[in-house]
């Protein structure tokens, strides 16, 4: 597995340092080595070793991330572990609600044989980029963080926690929403927060789920069930804070109590397994998303909320996007670091991360409340939606990351 201590054994000259070595800092790395094996690139991370086999959570991965990870060759470490989502299912309720009426489906594939998303456990994810890094020789500095840089002409010079510098031709901040790098940089951010916080937890449950995930819109936030291989399935429950704290905090029979309450007794008595957790929800967008020889991805660059499942997806964006314009810069004999190269990034995933947060913000705000007059218009807005299949089609393109010009890699093809 790669991975040193104390920055012993690094080139003191790299291509590109990435800070940070989620997915989205792994998947730039992997990307950039697979197809330049000539650039020399370290990722630095400030977690201690092995935090992210620890990772309960799951995400989505939408089919045009799957391509992706396929071309960099970890798909077929994973798939055996991703849950195809079959179709998904959106009702809005109350939670005292006897019933819930069923207002849009969505179903079908991206391409024949192709579904529009799987569901993958974090672990899975990191472990099969972490293998992937390991094979091309890109190593990982665990259990460091960037203290510092100054941004030179020709260089970016690191200061390491551990004291040790690094020098590099560009940097790359995938740090994470509260990104200490990119506010080193000076880079300013839109945000906002909801008063909201999601509930992460997995449950276990009787029956299959068949591969159906279901939203459930209540007036506190959306409530989403997310299938998971075998009988289990992943809960994003979004609750006022307050509240998520509160219920966190139960025990787990008024835990499980509260939680059967919104998922409902069809698939069985639930039971949840490992921890579970409440985080914080807002919108964050970077103002700019690229400096002089430092550019942001991943959450470092937008925090949206999870109601439409898309974070991970926009964080692949990222990632292909930059390492699609840094190898075409360096075969044309360009400067990598140069502001005119970054801008080319940042141009080409400014738009869809701003419509991507206005939407999420949009939707959140609609569907997060008990206004009569307003639960009457989402309905009927979602009832002729689902009678529409032109439109249904459209959505689930959206929903595959396959619409818009898409960087290769997440067209399945070779940077």
């Amino acid at each position: 597995m790669a991975g040193k201590n104390k920055g012993e054994g690094f080139s003191d000259r790299l291509d590109v340092v990435i800070a940070g070595a989620g997915y989205v800092g792994l998947a730039i790395a992997v990307s950039l080595v697979q197809a330049r094996p000539g650039l020399k690139v370290l990722v630095v991370d400030a977690a201690p070793e092995g935090v992210w086999q620890r990772d309960g959570r799951a995400s989505a991965i939408a089919a045009a991330a799957a391509r992706m990870l396929r071309q960099l060759g970890c798909w077929d470490e994973i798939a055996p572990e991703a849950q195809p989502i079959v179709d998904m299912v959106i009702t809005d309720s109350r939670t005292s609600d006897p019933m819930r009426p069923v207002f849009l489906t969505f179903g079908g594939e991206a391409a024949p044989g192709e579904p529009f998303a799987h569901m993958v456990m974090n672990r899975d994810l990191t472990g099969a980029l972490r293998r992937r890094a390991d094979e091309l020789g890109i190593d990982i500095l665990q259990g460091v963080a960037v203290e510092g840089f100054e941004i030179e002409p020709a260089e970016v010079v690191i200061r390491l926690g551990d004291g040790a510098g690094l020098r590099t031709r560009l940097l790359v901040a995938a740090d994470g929403v509260k990104s200490r790098l990119r506010n080193m940089a000076g880079i300013r951010t839109l945000n906002w927060e909801y008063g909201q916080s999601g509930i992460v937890c997995t449950v276990a449950h009787e029956r299959p789920h068949e591969g159906r995930a279901e939203e459930h819109f209540l007036p506190a936030g959306p409530f989403a069930t997310l299938p998971l291989k075998g009988n289990r399935s992943s809960i994003v429950w979004t609750e006022r804070t307050e509240d998520a704290e509160r219920l966190v905090a139960e025990d787990d029979i008024v835990f499980e109590h509260e939680l059967e309450q919104r998922f409902g007794l069809k698939l069985g008595e639930i039971r949840v397994e490992g921890q579970r957790r409440a985080w914080p929800l807002g919108l964050t967008l970077a103002r700019d998303f690229v400096r002089w020889r430092f550019a942001l991805a991943g959450d470092a660059a937008h925090g949206i909320h999870p109601i439409a499942g898309q974070g991970l997806n926009l964080g692949f964006r990222d990632s292909a996007a930059l390492a699609q314009v840094v190898v075409e810069a360096d075969r044309l004999g360009e400067d990598i670091g140069a502001l005119d190269v970054l801008q080319r990034y940042e141009r080409w995933r400014r738009f869809d991360t701003v419509q991507m947060g206005v939407t999420t913000d949009v939707l959140n705000r609609l569907f997060s409340n008990d206004i009569a007059p307003v639960r009457a218009m989402r309905d009927i807005g979602l009832g002729l939606v689902d009678r529409m299949p032109g439109m249904k089609s459209f959505f689930v393109r959206q929903a595959s990351g396959l619409s818009g010009t898409a960087p290769r890699l997440l067209q399945g093809e070779a940077i």
